[in-house]
């Protein structure tokens, strides 16, 4: 029997189940992968509350990416074997001991990580590559402040614009959050509870302000950076944790200055060439050495809503995985 975590009615992580079902034969071209372990992202908590752009028809089982191996590869299946170590990636249903999936849902997992790596490396990345290269156009000597800097897409922020050889201000709740992130490059720690973010911002950067503004946040965080941003500086909006926020078009204006909306899953959607430029770049950037999820949790399958919990609070450090037994 296949485990697998299911939302039969919109809600709280504590309104999903743990069900058995028995395994499908596969179609023609589909593949079998026996799921190691799941990532979580932001996305599938609220989801699961009926809060997300996308909708599936309930039931459901949550999840975008996960990792594994391939243990069935039907007729008209090319490029994949069994036995292959993969990353599986999904709109949803990731949160199961075994997925049936296409091909093209499937990438090799990097020699350098383990599963639980694996598994939460190619949402957060991605959308951290797509929002400061695609959209961002980060360049070398440029400010960039990064807002939620603890979190799985901002600690991946703050690695790839270190990488680009941007000046990286990081802004996180804790000093333990913020240690992470001056491990993994950022030149600069701000503590929302310390100091407003937007003083600390004038103050490292002389008054200038900051060039790029990568944001997780929203809500009031969004609308003070708006006051400690540089002439043409570019807000990359990538989610809304804290509230959806207003732009101040007057101070926009004023600087300049563009707000971009960042969605790297519809962007490939869109245009898929992008996703075949940033995949082979991450894992190229992975096998170097150079990148690597920080995984502050893994637990496993049936903790599923404490792991979704750990997200809500904002307690996880970089991500969190379910690993199945």
């Amino acid at each position: 029997m296949v485990r697998a975590v299911v939302c039969r009615e919109l809600g709280a992580p504590e309104r999903l189940l743990l069900e058995e079902f028995p395994p499908r034969a596969l179609k023609p071209g589909e593949v079998r992968v026996a799921i190691r372990a799941a990532g979580l992202n932001f996305p599938d908590v609220l989801m699961a509350a009926g809060e997300y752009q996308l909708k599936p028809e309930l039931p459901f089982t949550p999840g975008m990416e996960a990792a594994g191996d391939v243990t069935e590869v039907a007729s008209e299946a090319s490029g994949v074997a069994v036995g292959d170590k993969v990353i599986v990636k999904m709109r949803f249903g990731a949160f199961t001991d075994e997925a049936v999936v296409t091909p093209s849902q499937l990438t090799p997992m990097p020699s350098t990580f383990d599963y639980a790596e694996a598994a939460t490396y190619i949402a957060g990345h991605g959308t951290a590559y797509h929002a400061l290269i695609d959209r961002g156009r980060v360049t070398p000597g440029e400010v960039l402040l990064v807002h939620g800097a603890g979190g799985g897409v901002g600690l991946a922020a703050v690695e790839i614009g270190k990488m680009l050889g941007a000046t990286v201000i990081a802004t996180a709740s804790s000093d333990e959050k913020l240690g992470i992130a001056k491990s993994r490059g950022a030149d600069h720690l701000v503590r929302y509870d310390r100091e407003p973010f937007r003083d600390a911002v004038k103050r490292i950067t002389d008054g200038r302000g900051a060039d790029v503004v990568f944001d997780p946040v929203g809500g009031q965080v969004f609308e003070d950076s708006m006051r400690c941003i540089a002439w043409g500086a570019r807000l990359l909006v990538i989610g809304f944790t804290g509230g959806i926020g207003s732009a101040k078009t007057n101070l926009l204006l004023i600087k300049g200055a563009s707000v971009l909306g960042v969605r790297a899953g519809e962007a490939v959607r869109k245009n898929p060439a992008l996703g075949e430029v940033r995949l082979k770049a991450l894992l190229q950037w992975a096998e170097e050495g150079k990148l690597r999820p920080n995984v502050s949790h893994r637990l496993p399958l049936k903790d599923y809503a404490k792991a979704m919990r750990l997200l809500l609070d904002r307690k996880a450090i970089g991500r969190v995985a379910l690993v199945m037994e």
